[in-house]
């Protein structure tokens, strides 16, 4: 058990990605805090862990105030005195072409994405500064690094969450806290299982992997930033895409 008993906080896991994250900490031995601003899908899942004989805990919490994020990072040190590992994967999507994109799909995106981030990063990092040690780490995206039609606000919000990374790994180094970033490329999830055939093998076609990334890619990666192993990497973003951003 590479985490046992280590305290895992992963938001945005009720679903998804982040749910794959936090299981994937689970099964090493950690005990996965699973938040999300949906309180009965946050509890749901975290019972469904606890009933596998994992070790769970359900915190609801919405990451575009500060508040809400101090009042969750507050009960967690309360009840387990530490967190370990943050993992920011709390995010949204409102795709449009830049000249039809209202003002309110650009701040919803930018806000939940990146000044989540912000929120969480900074909520958290107090304990870890203290304790000098910790790890963290942010789900960006490769459309932050190469861009894509109709996703401006989802490029800009991953680009700053990469800026974000690089500035916090040289901010906490003295502290022993490693920072990194993951850019998935395109994973199979709900959301990409919606797409139209036609619309799957273009995407393909850019992929020399041929195939889309599953959700234990993404979690097999955190695992590793989080793990004894990575102890010297900090300040980088890893790409799990297939090779999509060669």
């Amino acid at each position: 058990m590479r985490f046992q008993d280590e305290i895992v906080l992963v938001t945005g896991s009720a679903r998804g990605i982040g749910r794959e994250i936090a299981t994937a900490f689970a099964k090493e031995g950690a005990v996965a805090i699973i938040s999300d601003i949906n309180a009965e899908s946050c509890q749901k899942t975290a019972q469904e862990l606890v009933a596998l004989g994992f070790k769970a805990d359900a915190m609801t919490c919405d990451v575009t105030k500060l508040a809400s994020v101090e009042e969750m990072v507050n009960k967690i040190l309360d009840k387990y005195t530490r967190i370990d590992i943050l993992v920011n994967n709390a995010g949204i999507t409102k795709d449009n072409l830049f000249l039809r994109m209202r003002e309110e799909e650009w701040d919803a995106v930018l806000t939940v994405n990146l000044k989540g981030t912000f929120n969480c990063c900074k909520a958290v990092a107090k304990s870890m500064l203290k304790a000098r040690k910790g790890k963290i780490i942010s789900i960006a995206s490769v459309i932050g690094i190469l861009g894509n039609i109709g996703q401006a606000n989802y490029a800009a919000s991953k680009a700053g969450i990469i800026g974000l990374t690089k500035s916090l790994a040289r901010e906490f180094a003295s502290r022993n806290i490693n920072v990194n970033a993951i850019a998935p490329g395109y994973i199979k999830t709900d959301m990409t299982d919606q797409l139209k055939e036609e619309t799957r093998q273009q995407i393909l076609s850019n992929i020399p992997l041929s195939r889309m990334g599953l959700p234990e890619d993404v979690a097999g990666i955190c695992l590793f930033l989080a793990s004894k192993e990575a102890n010297y990497l900090t300040g980088q973003t890893i790409k799990v895409d297939g090779g999509m951003a060669i």
